[in-house]
């Protein structure tokens, strides 16, 4: 296999994958974590025929890109979920594995020169493939009640500075109206519409109930990073809403 991307310094072939979907076209790049103990074990598992999971690229800690799987390819490494009303996110996507050990075997902040190599690998396939800034996802956008990846400490705002992601500044925590896991009623299917225009998966029923809760955690982990307890409250609201403003061509930019 030929590498797709001159930053990929290595191939390390992997069993699994197949053709994409209904033609689907790659338009999303989803970033994940390697969650396991360490780099040699992540990248056997993601070679490995028995795991049934691969991705296209793996980006190591001291900023060395791996590739796994042509992009021409789907990559199994998104699993179920969906984005903005469509599913077999996998069809549709770019899959990055960041090295790091992951909420279970000790998570830790990426180191900068790891960001600046996924900032780079992000441009790079964006700019082949005409990707929008908006579609480059967190794993746990696209599977909130399955994944948390790559969480909290990965610096989202680092890499818009760098021309990548859709970014806006967060909302300072204060006091104020909120709302969570047991609220009814019109400001909840209000928020729940605002998290579906975004993208994310929810029912707007004006119930926050468990599946609510896990979409704003989900959020809160890519764009409101200082407290991320899944509650509705004034920050993650505002934060919310600046996001849907920034977007091109967005119908909420005149009610800003």
């Amino acid at each position: 296999m030929t590498p797709d991307s001159p930053l990929a310094s290595e191939v390390i072939a992997s069993p699994n994958h197949d053709e994409r979907r209904s033609g689907a076209r790659l338009d999303t790049i989803i970033l994940h974590y390697t969650g396991m103990a360490n780099a040699a074990a992540a990248v056997e598992h993601l070679a490995s025929p028995e795991s049934k999971v691969s991705c296209h690229y793996v980006v190591h800690e001291d900023g060395h890109v791996l590739q796994m799987v042509p992009e021409a390819r789907r990559a199994w490494h998104a699993g179920a979920g969906s984005w903005r009303g469509r599913g077999d996110v996998n069809s549709f996507s770019v899959g990055i594995e960041i090295v790091n050990p992951g909420h279970e075997y000790g998570y830790r902040p990426f180191p900068p020169k790891q960001i600046m190599a996924v900032a780079e690998l992000c441009r790079d396939v964006s700019a082949r493939h005409g990707i929008s800034a908006e579609s480059i996802l967190a794993h746990s956008d696209t599977a909130p009640a399955r994944k948390q990846d790559p969480g909290e400490l990965f610096p989202w705002d680092a890499l818009f500075r760098e021309g990548v992601g859709h970014w806006a500044a967060p909302e300072p925590l204060g006091d104020g109206r909120h709302f969570g896991l047991g609220d009814r009623g019109q400001p909840v299917e209000a928020f729940q519409a605002l998290l579906a225009a975004y993208g994310y998966e929810v029912e707007i029923d004006g119930n926050f109930g468990p599946a609510t809760r896990l979409v704003t955690l989900a959020f809160q982990r890519h764009f409101r990073q200082s407290r991320v307890d899944g509650v509705a409250d004034a920050s993650t609201v505002t934060t919310l809403h600046r996001l849907l403003v920034a977007l091109p061509n967005s119908p909420f930019a005149s009610r800003a």
